[in-house]
């Protein structure tokens, strides 16, 4: 067996687990393996081949269903994967059944944050720091500057807390994440030179091409510098991999390797309240706002989140009517009542900002309003 334990909040046990299956999972949850000192709320047990009959398709080659079960068929980067998930079971004991060797659980974060909420905490998409000697927390939505904040102030010296995902608990007094890996795009280090050299060469060189072929499809397109010298039967097969080759500019790193093993800590006070929002204006502005103001708008934020795991619910309800979540139906209301109880009288600041964002221009107006 082995365990996860992500700050007392959720235990994650895994079992019958080969060293590939442990590796994949801690790429998912970060360093946080140790021995749980009470019974797990999630138990991942690995199997050779899960036996089933003919199965039907709740989603087409996605997810599907026998007469007593429920599978997720696709893992990481869609790579097929057969994967026993009861949804009814979410948030209190759950037990998930994957075949060996896939790249990752499904679903496992959005799982592990229903249970962190089921058991009184608030799973927060933000990013948290330490600065100053403040716990300071950033949060908005997808793409709105937590990353870029986080790394600009990690330059001048903060202590990484969490990227992705932070939990705040203790009635929103304290707060700790999942130390996940952090993605950096190219740009980001276009921006900040100086992180480059803590990626690996494979790495670099990913980044890199990829940035050039993107830049060269832009180029031969129409509305490029090349004024669509590439004919339409070859431009078409290019745009359908442009996604592609944009989503390899980024790189997944561990915060440990990033920012340094020192400079990582489990757990902060939440002392100040950033929400970032990107605009259409050139201007980087920051200005005080009701936290409650914060709290109204990041309900939708996180439901936008949960999107696709909220998805698969409803394919699960539409093969098992009968077997509900009471916590997955009831979810946007606890997640607002529980943001108001936590994010109430936090000191807070609105950020507007362009994009992609002059992340150490952000990072001296935001410092201008907390020193």
């Amino acid at each position: 067996m082995t365990d996860f334990n992500l700050h007392d909040l959720v235990g994650i046990r895994l079992v019958d687990a080969g060293p590939a299956d442990v590796a994949a999972v801690s790429r998912q949850l970060g360093p946080i393996r140790a021995p749980l000192q009470r019974a797990p709320e999630i138990v991942i047990r690995f199997v050779d081949r899960l036996d089933t009959p003919a199965l039907r398709y709740a989603e087409l080659k996605r997810s599907a269903f026998s007469n007593e079960q429920f599978f997720v068929l696709q893992s990481k980067h869609k790579a097929p994967a057969r994967v026993q998930i009861p949804l009814d079971q979410v948030g209190c004991l759950c037990e998930i059944v994957c075949e060996r060797g896939i790249p990752a659980v499904p679903f496992l974060i959005p799982i592990v944050n229903l249970t962190a909420l089921a058991n009184g905490a608030l799973p927060l998409h933000a990013g948290a720091f330490i600065y100053d000697g403040a716990g300071t927390l950033v949060t908005g939505w997808s793409k709105g500057g937590k990353t870029e904040a986080l790394m600009g102030f990690m330059a001048r010296g903060a202590t990484y807390i969490a990227d992705e995902w932070t939990y705040l608990y203790d009635g929103g007094r304290q707060m700790s994440g999942i130390p996940e890996p952090i993605r950096v795009w190219d740009w980001h280090l276009r921006e900040m030179p100086d992180y480059r050299s803590r990626l690996r060469g494979r790495e670099r060189l990913k980044l890199a091409t990829a940035g050039t072929l993107v830049r060269a499809l832009e180029w031969a397109t129409p509305n490029g510098h090349g004024g669509g010298s590439l004919s339409r039967q070859v431009l078409l097969p290019l745009h359908r991999v442009k996604p592609l080759l944009k989503n390899q500019q980024g790189a997944n790193i561990p915060p440990q390797r990033f920012f340094g093993e020192e400079r990582c800590a489990s757990s902060a006070p939440v002392d100040r309240l950033f929400f970032v929002v990107s605009s259409d204006s050139p201007e980087i502005n920051v200005a005080p706002i009701d936290p409650l103001e914060v709290a109204k708008r990041m309900v939708f934020s996180l439901q936008e989140e949960q999107r696709r795991f909220l998805s698969l619910y409803r394919q699960f309800r539409f093969a098992f009517p009968d077997s509900a979540n009471e916590l997955l139906d009831s979810s946007q209301e606890l997640q607002a009542r529980r943001l108001q109880e936590m994010l109430a009288g936090k000191e807070a600041y609105v950020v507007t900002h362009p994009y992609p964002v002059p992340i150490k221009e952000m990072v001296t107006a935001m410092e201008r309003v907390i020193t």
